[in-house]
């Protein structure tokens, strides 16, 4: 028999037992293969990486140094509020009203004035847009 006449399957089943060879493996040799260490660089003065599922920390950087919680504490309010959205417990169009506690606080704001009734969409909008501490106490 000359090339490219039929054998039967004995041709056909060589090849895909072949083929079959050098996928066993490669997928051994990439199992096998050395997990990479993560090259990461930042500028950040303290960064941490974590697995979410399994808690393994991917990469730190003076994670155990301690500082100011800055805005940390505003999406801390961001998931309460989120969770209380979900469960129905809240709505979007629920208003509170904004309290001079609220109205006087220092730093970045929303600009509530004291009196006035705020919806949950407006300061949602005002916490993730302007970072506005007033708009987070009122939420709280």
């Amino acid at each position: 028999m000359g090339f490219g006449q039929q054998q039967g399957n004995a041709g056909s089943s060589a090849f895909s037992s072949l083929l079959t060879g050098v996928a066993i493996a490669v997928a051994i040799m990439l199992l096998a293969a050395p997990a990479q260490a993560l090259n990461i660089t930042t500028k950040a003065r303290e960064a941490i990486l974590m697995d979410a599922e399994t808690g393994t920390v991917l990469y730190e950087h003076a994670a155990d140094e301690l500082m100011p919680p800055a805005s940390m504490s505003k999406l801390m309010t961001l998931l309460m509020v989120f969770d209380r959205l979900a469960n129905g417990s809240l709505s979007m169009d629920d208003t509170f009203p904004v309290s001079e506690k609220a109205w006087r606080k220092g730093g970045s704001k929303m600009f509530v004035m004291v009196g006035a009734e705020i919806s949950i969409a407006d300061l949602l909008r005002g916490i993730v847009i302007q970072s506005g501490n007033d708009a987070c106490i009122v939420i709280a």
